[in-house]
């Protein structure tokens, strides 16, 4: 019985000192903690902030397109034989008809010569079994087979002036030159190239856009191109024309602008980011990019206001302005260059953190740096 009740008495002890800690760590501490951490001046963090305003936008269709000549060609010969001149320099500018190379046609000329004199005569017998026909000396037969005979000489006249016009090479179209790939005395096989000709007056730039977006396309929409070579220039065009079919492999349906490029300064293969213009002019709401989170939550702005309980002491006293952070989730639209559409979440006028986002909570208290000490946007934009 005593040891039975000693056993009792030790596991209510255990018991009662067990729950105790219990409730020690999971209740009291926390509660002490919290106490502590709520007595304690919160850290002010100085953050960056830009205004949400309003601006007038267009509809952009973005794309990534490419550069390519309105007419370019690879120069090269149709028959082969030596290269006996070159008449131009690489980079050259050559206008319609100017001579780019001449190959060595000696052979053909030669050949001329005798098929021009072998004309002659057959046009001379031609004539006498015309004469001879009007005075019944010789037969109708005779004056058809002098005519074949003139006929098929002129023919290998022709023949061998073709030959000659194949060996000198001249400039389709007006363009600029390329890289000279020849030398002269070189044996030039057929269909080697010789240089490649690009008329870079005005320019195209193809590009790819979803089938959504082909209700939108119309020829004659603006286009606004930038190249990397050229950053933050703007080159415009309009929609030249929209291919008849739409891939069927990415559902894609390829557009076609033309730019202007009156200084050259545009190249065949280039990249260009490409923003189709499309649709009414519109009023929206717009915040810098830097100003969104994106996350698989929700995209998210950092706004500042006034803290409530010292909103009016502040006004008061004349004290500085006391900001605590609000989290607010919005829903984004388009975006042009540094900036973004937001479509909800935002009024004009909201103070909104552009830097300093990653050390703020909800409801925690700020302080805007002065103007001058934040980083200014990079001039290149990364691509999207």
């Amino acid at each position: 019985m005593r040891r039975g009740f000693f056993l009792v008495v030790v596991f209510v002890l255990l018991a009662g000192l067990a729950g105790g800690l219990a409730w020690f760590q999971l209740v009291f501490k926390p509660e002490m903690i919290r106490g502590f951490i709520a007595k304690a001046p919160q850290p002010v963090s100085s953050v960056a902030v830009e205004a949400a305003r309003e601006e007038t936008w267009r509809s952009r269709l973005p794309a990534i397109g490419t550069f390519r000549a309105v007419k370019g060609v690879e120069v090269a010969s149709q028959v082969g034989g030596v290269l006996v001149t070159i008449g131009f320099e690489s980079g050259q500018e050559v206008r319609k008809g100017d001579t780019i190379a001449q190959i060595d046609d000696s052979v053909e000329q030669a050949d001329l010569k005798a098929n021009q004199a072998n004309l002659k005569n057959t046009e001379l017998a031609l004539e006498r079994q015309r004469t001879l026909v009007g005075g019944g000396s010789t037969t109708k037969a005779a004056l058809d087979a002098a005519t074949a005979a003139r006929d098929s000489s002129a023919a290998a006249v022709e023949r061998t002036r073709a030959l000659i016009n194949q060996k000198k090479l001249v400039a389709p179209f007006d363009g600029r030159l390329g890289l000279r790939r020849v030398d002269i005395g070189q044996y030039l096989s057929p269909g080697a190239p010789i240089v490649n000709l690009q008329q870079l007056d005005p320019m195209y730039v193809d590009f790819p856009l979803p089938e959504q977006s082909f209700g939108l396309l119309r020829e004659g929409l603006e286009v606004e191109v930038q190249a990397d070579a050229y950053p933050g220039e703007t080159f415009r065009g309009k929609v030249a024309s929209i291919d008849a079919r739409v891939a069927v492999e990415t559902r894609n349906v390829l557009v076609r602008a033309e730019i202007e490029n009156s200084q050259r300064r545009l190249r065949p293969g280039m990249f260009g980011n490409v923003d189709v213009l499309a649709g009414e002019p519109r009023t929206v709401i717009t915040a810098p990019r830097t100003a969104v989170t994106f996350s698989l939550y929700g995209n998210a702005v950092y706004a500042v206001a006034p803290a409530p309980a010292a909103a009016g002491a502040a006004q008061a006293g004349g004290e500085q302005e006391q900001l605590v952070v609000e989290r607010r989730f919005v829903r984004t639209g388009a975006a042009k260059g540094d900036r973004i559409e937001i479509l909800e979440g935002v009024k004009p006028g909201d103070r909104l953190i552009v830097e300093g986002q990653i050390k703020l909570q909800p409801g925690g208290r700020v302080r805007i740096a002065p103007q001058g000490a934040t980083q200014s946007p990079p001039s290149v934009l990364p691509k999207e």
